[in-house]
């Protein structure tokens, strides 16, 4: 008898341990930094029942979410990491396709980063030469960690916002990169943003689709360009059951896997092959035209800022992903250059004339299996790119948060819509340069920049000194 009672008063002294060490915790974080935080948070806090002058106080009031010191935002956890999934998911091990991590914000990331453009990147080298076309690359990685970075501040800033306003999204909302910019900057800024980030996205997912098509053929030539279409169309309609990025780990670590797998073999085949006797490296000097396609190109393989929102959305703590994208650039590189200056190297100037790396490196069992792992990526970007612009269309009927039935029977014809676009325009080189020019320079620079000097314009909108002024 006296054993049990020993033991029931040492398992309530475990757990009063547990608790003052989860209280100490939480003063210590809000206790570090108390200086950065906005006064707007304060007043949040403050609403939510804290007290800022008593750290254990706001850790008590707060104990739904954890406040940000650095940014002066209270964060949340987003709708969508909370692990609300639709039934048919649950038929399968959740540490398969669910997951809210950092790990997971840089799966989804880095899968929506390269795709197709690695084929393309030899051909951009070949437009801009060795010495341009690596600094382009190094360039736009760094100039997207940086919007990046403000895209995070204003995510978090608009929440902090719309929770001191009192207003309440509804279950299971997704938001979206034009709703924060409108709510930021005003319902023009939403709408152009809106344009600028769903077309890009749209015209992005039909590429992904042509490229399959097109990288197919290559395998196979006994079909053609379009009769491939058919094929890859009709399988693009499994993406309309994928409901958010918080469930599509799977999904994109094989993408990742299948991108770096054929970045490895045009490495590896383009240094075994040799260079071509005769061949030159003018690197495109000579004609500015060619040199600035090259360059929007090269754009295009960091035009993933267009899903930021929906990353964030997904993340069970998002200010963390300011520093995942920094991960993800480096990712970026290192499947990048190697390969592109190894079949530029090898090729040179002949890749002016052919666009499509596999269209030079010559046919082998190895290069049947890189075309697969790159029809597989495609397959996994074509997800990624179009989750944002079903999001967008499912609020436009008013079924965002309704049943999975009738979510997909408006994702279904969206995609239908992709397929026959798809079919219409069979070539994809010239198409990234375009987005890259038009689309890609909008949401992924001008945009964020623009965003964040209109928010933050006005005194009021600036209650820390730039000491303080940090994430």
């Amino acid at each position: 008898m006296h054993s049990g009672v020993a033991k029931e008063t040492l398992f309530l002294c475990l757990l009063r341990l547990l608790e003052n060490l989860k209280v100490g915790l939480v003063r210590e974080i809000f206790a570090s930094d108390i200086s950065g935080i906005t006064t707007d948070a304060r007043i949040l806090v403050m609403a939510t029942g804290g007290d800022f002058n008593n750290p254990s106080a706001v850790g008590e009031s707060m104990e739904s979410g954890v406040a940000d010191a650095g940014h002066g935002h209270i964060e949340k956890e987003s709708p969508t990491a909370r692990g609300g999934s639709w039934e048919i998911m649950r038929l399968m091990p959740s540490s398969l396709w669910q997951g809210n991590s950092v790990f997971n914000s840089w799966l989804v990331a880095s899968a929506a980063q390269i795709g197709q453009v690695l084929l393309t990147l030899p051909y951009s080298m070949s437009q801009m030469g060795y010495a341009y076309g690596a600094s382009a690359l190094i360039l736009y990685g760094a100039l997207g960690a940086w919007s990046v970075y403000l895209l995070v501040w204003l995510y978090l800033e608009f929440k902090a916002r719309t929770e001191l306003q009192g207003k309440v999204r509804a279950e299971g909302h997704i938001l979206q990169y034009h709703e924060v910019i409108g709510g930021l900057i005003g319902r023009w800024g939403g709408k152009t943003t809106y344009f600028f980030v769903i077309l890009s996205l749209a015209i992005a997912s039909v590429i992904q689709l042509i490229a399959s098509s097109s990288d197919l053929y290559y395998a196979n030539s006994n079909l053609n360009k379009r009769e491939w279409q058919y094929i890859v169309g009709a399988v693009a309609f499994l993406a309309v059951f994928v409901p958010d990025y918080a469930h599509f780990r799977s999904g994109v670590a094989i993408g990742i896997l299948t991108t770096t797998i054929t970045s490895l073999y045009m490495f590896i085949a383009a240094l075994s092959v040799g260079q071509v006797a005769g061949i030159r490296h003018t690197g495109g000097v000579s004609d500015k035209v060619e040199f600035l396609t090259g360059a929007t190109n090269i754009l295009f393989a960091f035009g993933g800022h267009g899903i930021t929102i929906e990353i964030l959305e997904s993340m069970k703590r998002p200010s963390r992903f300011k520093f995942v994208y920094l991960a993800v650039c480096f990712y970026t590189l290192c499947i990048t250059l190697p390969s592109t200056v190894a079949v530029y190297w090898a090729y040179g100037d002949i890749l002016l004339k052919r666009s499509n790396a596999f269209s030079v490196l010559p046919p082998s069992r190895w290069r049947t299996v890189a075309i697969l792992s790159m029809v597989v990526h495609q397959a996994m970007g074509f997800v990624v790119f179009t989750h944002p612009v079903f999001l967008v269309c499912e609020k436009a009927v008013g079924v965002h948060t309704k049943s999975i039935l009738r979510r997909v029977l408006v994702r279904l014809p969206i995609v239908a819509i992709m397929w026959f676009l798809a079919l219409a325009v069979p070539f994809f080189g010239p198409i990234n340069s375009v987005m890259g020019a038009l689309l890609v320079t909008s949401s992924v620079y001008i945009i964020p920049l623009a965003a964040f000097i209109i928010t933050y314009s006005t005194k009021s909108a600036r209650q820390v000194r730039s000491s303080n002024f940090r994430v």
